[in-house]
């Protein structure tokens, strides 16, 4: 977690840097841009990992249901 805050601080001061190497504008201006970058930085792992977590309990799920419906067929075919 703190890793993380910190890379992203990081990230966010080079690229704040870049910017002002590339445009020579003025900081303020890139304010909102880099903290909107990155607030979406910070959460897209958080985002994308309920998602597949979500994708693998549902795949769970269907393999237990399937395996159940095998065995009561088996049971039933006797």
């Amino acid at each position: 977690m703190i890793t993380r805050i910190i890379s992203l601080a990081i990230g966010g001061a080079v690229s704040l840097v870049a910017l002002l190497l590339m445009n020579g504008g003025a900081p303020d201006t890139y304010v909102v841009p880099l903290v909107i970058g990155a607030v979406a930085a910070f959460f897209w792992p958080i985002v994308i990992g309920f998602f597949l977590a979500r994708r693998a309990r549902e795949r769970q799920e269907a393999r237990i249901q399937s395996e159940v419906e095998r065995q009561l067929n088996q049971k039933n075919g006797r």
